[in-house]
C-alpha cells in the first residue's frame, strides 16, 4: 500500500491562473474555509496555528496529527479543514487530510466534494486503490481523502488490519509531508481512542462556554498515552487573539452543525 497522488488523483475543483487565484476559493469561503488565502484576515488564526503545529511536530518528529474534541458541534472539522488549507501554503510541505470521522464525515461537505466511494470504503475493502479516494486542488500542496456514507461499523474499520496498513503507509511517506487526520469526538464513540494510539499526537478543540473542564480532563485520560500537541479554544467570545488583531476562531455559529444531517 502506497501513495502516488500526482498521477492518480482527481482534482477537487478547477483553479484558474494566478491572476484569478483568490476568486477560485470563493465558494469554499461560503463553507467557512479561509485558510487558502493569506490575504483574508479570517485565515490569520489558522496561519498562527499552523506555525505552532509545525514547530512542535518538526521538533519531535511527528508526522501524523489528529484533530478531535470531547463532544460534537464545537467546530472540530472546521478547524481541521482550515488548518489543512493553511498548511497547504507552506513551502516544501505536502499536506494529506484524512477524514477518519467515518460516522459523521464533514470534510467532503466543507470542501464541496462529491463521490460514491470514500476512505471508509477503502478500509472495508470495497475498493482497493486509495488513489480512487484522493482529491487534490491544482496548485495547492494538499491531498484530501474524504469519507462518504457507509453502513459498515466504524469501530471495526479503525481497528482493522487495513487501517494499520494505511497508518504504516502514511509513516512511509517521504520527508516534507504531514498527515492531518480529522477524528471523531472522544465521547461520540471509541473510534478516536483507538485511532489516537496509532498516530503521533492530537490537537484538542474545545468551545468557549460549552466544553467543560471535566470533559477535557476525561478526554485526555481516555486518549492517554497519546500526546496532545495543543488545545484550541474555538468561538472564544473575545477572539483567539487580542482585539488589536480583530479575529478569533469560528465566531460565526454556522460552524457548529457538526452532527446535523
Amino acid at each position: 500500500m502506497s501513495f502516488d497522488p500526482p498521477q492518480r488523483v482527481a482534482p477537487a475543483f478547477a483553479v484558474p491562473g494566478d491572476a484569478n487565484r483568490v476568486t477560485a476559493f470563493d465558494k469554499l469561503r461560503a463553507n467557512g474555509i479561509y485558510g487558502f488565502d493569506s490575504k483574508d484576515i479570517r485565515s490569520r488564526p489558522f496561519t498562527l496555528l499552523r506555525a505552532q503545529v509545525l514547530r512542535i511536530a518538526r521538533a519531535r518528529g511527528w508526522r501524523i496529527i489528529g484533530v478531535t474534541s470531547p463532544t460534537p458541534k464545537v467546530g472540530k472539522s472546521f478547524v481541521a479543514s482550515n488548518l489543512a488549507a493553511a498548511l497547504a501554503r507552506t513551502p516544501d510541505l505536502h499536506t494529506y487530510l484524512f477524514d477518519f470521522d467515518l460516522r459523521r464525515s464533514t470534510i467532503a461537505r466543507n470542501f464541496q466534494l462529491k463521490g460514491d466511494f470514500g476512505l471508509s470504503h477503502f478500509l472495508d475493502g470495497t475498493i482497493s486503490d486509495l488513489g480512487a479516494v484522493a482529491r487534490t486542488i491544482p496548485g495547492e500542496q494538499l491531498t484530501i481523502f474524504p469519507s462518504f456514507v457507509n453502513a459498515a461499523a466504524s469501530d471495526e474499520l479503525v481497528a482493522s488490519n487495513r487501517m494499520d496498513s494505511l497508518i504504516t503507509a502514511m509513516r512511509q511517506l517521504p520527508e516534507g509531508t504531514l498527515c492531518l487526520c480529522d477524528l471523531p469526538p472522544v465521547f461520540a464513540n471509541d473510534d478516536a481512542v483507538v485511532i489516537s494510539q496509532k498516530i503521533d499526537a492530537y490537537l484538542m478543540i474545545v468551545e468557549d462556554g460549552v466544553t467543560t473542564r471535566k470533559q477535557v480532563r476525561d478526554s485526555f485520560r481516555l486518549l492517554s498515552p497519546a500526546p496532545c500537541i495543543g488545545t484550541v479554544l474555538n468561538r472564544y467570545s473575545a477572539g483567539l487573539i487580542s482585539d488589536d488583531y480583530g479575529y478569533g476562531y469560528g465566531q460565526n455559529k454556522q460552524y457548529g452543525g457538526y452532527y446535523d444531517n
